[in-house]
């Protein structure tokens, strides 16, 4: 069973305001992502000292929280290489 996604608002405007192909490509990944936070293919790490997770897309780099209790994953920022853990 898949879980839920919730997109923060600054993470939806960061993510709607890339360029096509790297939109599709972190929403692909996003999508396998909510099917299985498990997937050996995704590149995901826990974050050191922080209940978040990232996920890298290229360049790219999604830091989520992942609440297994209730099935729901939610976006907290979508972020470039450099900026994603200040």
């Amino acid at each position: 069973m898949s879980y839920t996604l919730f997109i923060k608002r600054q993470a939806a405007k960061k993510l709607n305001s890339l360029q096509r192909p790297d939109r599709f490509r972190i929403i692909e990944k996003i999508e396998l992502l909510a099917i299985n936070p498990d997937n050996p293919d995704l590149d995901i790490k826990k974050l050191a000292g922080e209940p978040y997770y990232r996920l890298r897309v290229g360049d790219w780099r999604i830091i989520y929280e992942r609440r297994d209790d209730v099935r729901i994953i939610a976006i907290e920022k979508i972020k470039p290489r450099g900026d994603a853990y200040k």
